[in-house]
């Protein structure tokens, strides 16, 4: 068996407030999440969502690579989706094998192809079930600790019946998007409702971390000032800024070399089995605010390979060593 960072409760080590980088869907995968380890780690990492259905009876090779990491990476979290315990069950057993340090149910993503499944937020609406995959997580995860990820509610915040049947299976953590399934990120995230999570978690010994419309680690703060809880999970103010958790503002040209060393790290983990449209949308994030960043963003909108991508960033510092803000 791979060691892991801690075998038994990791959480329990980490500083608090705690800061952790949020499980993003094509986004935090294995080659962003090395970069961001590199530049910026937070507390904790995760990966993104992986279908524990996928892994025990699907596509399990593919689905593998989105469980790759490096030990710069610890202490790491796979996080799962299944509404079959079983399955839970063989993908924390997984997991554990394989070195991680814990083990996450995604019980709030409102994917309407997940929710078909029955899980992500409709585990919501079936409290039960949601307790049965946590006892499974924990049967298959031995002694590594289980947490969760959800929201405040389904079509309404109904954190006062939720929680509390979450709070009886004894999770080492809980993260909570101030939003309900029904409002996605459509309004803003209702802060107020986690220092109400963390009343209703008191004396439980389970960590409740908030989430929803964090700008940095400053805001951060701040939230975990006024609502009392143990620490925030941020997503998407990591675009384009694998800095976020060192809180350095990095240099127009530092962007840049980033980008090409991010483009080289995807084409070699990832290139077999992911589109290369995914690290444009990266693009877009990294190349602004400086001039001539429109035309270099644009120009790499049409390159489908990393050597491409390192000649133009290449041509354009070298035209303009240092890029000019605007």
């Amino acid at each position: 068996m791979v060691k892991s960072f801690n075998m038994q409760n990791f959480w329990a080590t980490l500083p608090k407030p705690l800061f952790a980088l949020a499980p993003l869907a094509n986004v935090t995968d294995a080659a962003f999440r090395r970069v961001i380890a590199k530049y910026g780690k937070p507390d904790v990492l995760f990966t993104e969502f992986v279908s524990a259905d996928g892994l025990v009876k699907g596509n399990r090779e593919v689905l593998l690579r989105d469980l790759l990491f490096s030990e710069a990476e610890h202490p790491i979290v796979a996080q799962f989706f299944t509404s079959t315990p079983k399955h839970m069950e063989e993908a924390a057993t997984l997991a554990r094998d394989s070195g991680f340090d814990g083990i996450d149910i995604n019980m709030g993503c409102p994917d309407r192809s997940i929710e078909k499944q029955s899980a992500g937020a409709a585990l919501i609406k079936n409290p039960k079930l949601a307790q049965e995959l946590i006892f499974a997580a924990k049967q298959g995860a031995g002694p590594l600790p289980v947490s969760v990820k959800t929201r405040l509610g389904y079509n309404h915040p109904a954190l006062d019946e939720w929680l509390p049947l979450l709070l009886e299976a004894k999770p080492a953590a809980i993260t909570i998007h101030a939003r309900t399934r029904k409002e996605m990120s459509k309004v803003p995230a209702r802060w107020e409702k986690i220092a109400d999570a963390v009343k209703l978690a008191r004396g439980s010994e389970v960590l409740i971390i908030g989430n929803g419309d964090v700008a940095d680690l400053n805001d951060a703060r701040k939230k975990v000032s006024e609502t009392g809880c143990d620490g925030v999970m941020l997503g998407r103010a990591i675009f384009g800024n694998p800095w976020l958790f060192a809180e350095k503002i990095p240099t127009p040209e530092e962007k840049l070399q980033v980008l090409v060393e991010h483009t080289k790290l995807f084409e070699e983990l990832l290139g077999d089995i992911k589109n290369f449209s995914i690290m444009k949308k990266h693009y877009k994030a990294y190349v602004g605010g400086f001039e001539g960043a429109k035309e270099l963003r644009m120009e790499l909108m049409d390159v489908e390979r990393a050597e491409e991508v390192e000649k133009i960033v290449g041509a354009f510092l070298a035209r303009d060593k240092e890029p000019v803000l605007i």
